[in-house]
């Protein structure tokens, strides 16, 4: 470098160091005027993390917008919303006379399975009081069987719309659904049909069939 500016004519040489003298001061200036190294990435790391803070609050803080679920999107998809014909069927099917007759179908049907049953393991069937040595026919059997399921099913239809429409009643004025519906509709069904045969069957008909619907509420719920 030396050499190259010894070799070179005054005007030039004087030029050159000044180029050098003004290039050296400018990268004096420029390190004088950035901080240290910690200090200067400080800033940087807290500017930063307030941007997070601030994310982070607008997407689980307090900020965070509260969203109304629509009842209409189910699993990502829209669904159309309700005609009236469709919601006064909802209504229909949710009305303590629509369960009531309901459960009054699915214990006649229970009932009558129930009995057919009974009446097939039953001995008994088809026979004559009046002679019970004669060996009853197919037809006595089939008959016998038909009765007894009949009265079954009866029976069970009747309790069943019974238990159903006063558990309704009982859930629709307390507007609580709980296993005490099924107690209080229990009790209110076995004592009207304990009641027929007198004030203590009918008392007697209430405790056992509210102890009943406890235990089955007991054990489903």
């Amino acid at each position: 470098m030396c050499s190259l500016l010894s070799s070179a004519p005054f005007p030039q040489r004087a030029l050159s160091l000044g180029n050098m003298a003004a290039a050296t001061e400018a990268g004096s200036a420029a390190a004088a005027s950035e901080p240290a190294g910690p200090t200067s990435a400080a800033p940087t790391a807290d500017g930063q993390q307030l941007q997070y803070s601030l994310i982070l609050s607008h997407l689980v803080g307090d900020r965070r917008p509260v969203k109304e679920l629509s009842p209409a999107v189910m699993g990502g998809l829209p669904m159309p919303h309700k005609s009236e014909e469709q919601k006064m069927i909802e209504r229909g099917m949710e009305s303590c006379g629509f369960k009531a007759a309901l459960a009054c179908v699915g214990g006649f049907v229970l009932g009558g399975a129930f009995g057919i049953f009974t009446a097939g393991i039953d001995t008994n069937v088809g026979l004559d009081p009046k002679d019970p040595l004669r060996t009853p026919t197919a037809k006595e059997v089939l008959k016998d069987m038909g009765q007894r399921g009949m009265s079954y099913a009866k029976n069970f239809a009747i309790v069943g719309a019974m238990f159903s429409c006063t558990e309704c009643i009982i859930e629709s004025h307390r507007g609580v659904s709980d296993w005490k519906n099924a107690v209080y509709s229990g009790c209110v069904t076995g004592g009207a049909i304990g009641f027929r045969a007198g004030l203590k069957a009918g008392v007697l008909g209430c405790g056992g069939f509210a102890a009943f619907s406890a235990a089955i509420e007991y054990y489903l719920r």
